[in-house]
C-alpha cells in the first residue's frame, strides 16, 4: 500500500518546523509509520547543499543558483528518502518542498519560473503532496518570531529584508489560491494550540488516525 506525502510550507517565523515535528510524534503515539523530513536536506547529500543554501550572506547566489541547488538536494532526496518510505507505505511529513522553490527563487527572487516548472516536472514528477498546509502569518511577526528563537547560521534568508518576505508571502497565497484541492492555509498568526488543533483536523482523516 503506498504512502502518504503532506508537506509544510510558509515564510519564516510560521512555525511549520514545530509543527510538523509535534504532528509526527502525535502520529506516532497513535500507531503510524512516519517519515519526518525536511528542504533543503533529508538526505546526506542534500544536507551538504542545506548549508550553502541557508548560511552566509543574504546575497552569496542568485535566485537561479538557488533554484539549481535545491533541486540538486531535492533529486537526492526524493530518490534516498522520500520515495522510498513512500514504497514502504509510511506517511511521510517534509518540512518545505517544492512550493518553497516557487515561491522564495520564482516569486520572490525572480528566477525563471520555465526554468522552476521544468526543473519540477523532470525531477518531481508524479511525487506531488497529496496535502500542502501553508502556514501564514504577517512577515513583520513571522521575522520577529524566527529572530526570538536566538543566534542561529541559518539564517540567510532572514536577511533578505522585509519587502522580500512580504512578496514570498504573496507567493505562497498564489500557490493555494491556484490548487486549492492540494493546499490549505492556515493562519498561524493565532495560539500554537489553535494552529495544531486545525492541522489535525486536516490531517488525521487522511493518515487514518482519527
Amino acid at each position: 500500500m503506498p504512502g502518504h506525502f503532506i508537506t509544510f510550507e510558509g515564510g519564516e517565523g510560521t512555525g511549520k518546523s514545530s509543527h510538523a515535528r509535534d504532528l509526527a510524534e502525535s502520529l506516532r503515539k497513535k500507531g503510524k509509520s512516519v517519515v519526518l523530513t525536511r528542504e533543503p536536506g533529508g538526505s546526506p547529500g542534500a544536507e551538504d547543499i542545506r548549508t550553502l543554501l541557508v548560511t552566509g550572506s543574504a546575497g552569496r547566489w542568485s535566485a537561479t543558483a538557488e533554484t539549481l541547488l535545491n533541486y540538486a538536494a531535492r533529486e537526492t532526496h526524493l530518490r534516498e528518502t522520500i520515495r522510498p518510505a513512500l514504497a514502504r507505505g509510511d506517511l511521510v511529513l517534509c518540512d518545505r518542498f517544492m512550493d518553497s522553490t516557487r515561491a522564495y527563487q520564482g516569486v520572490a527572487g525572480g528566477a525563471d519560473m520555465e526554468l522552476i516548472e521544468t526543473l519540477e516536472r523532470r525531477i518531481v514528477g508524479a511525487t506531488r503532496p497529496e496535502l500542502t498546509l501553508i502556514l501564514d502569518v504577517d512577515p513583520e511577526l513571522g521575522l520577529k518570531r524566527a529572530k526570538g528563537r536566538g543566534a542561529s547560521a541559518e539564517d540567510r534568508f532572514e536577511k533578505k529584508g522585509l519587502e522580500f518576505h512580504r512578496i514570498l508571502r504573496q507567493g505562497f497565497l498564489a500557490i493555494a489560491a491556484q490548487d486549492p484541492q492540494r493546499c490549505r492555509v492556515i493562519d498561524s498568526s493565532r495560539s500554537y494550540q489553535a494552529v495544531a488543533e486545525d492541522i489535525w483536523r486536516l490531517v488525521a482523516p487522511l493518515a487514518g488516525a482519527t
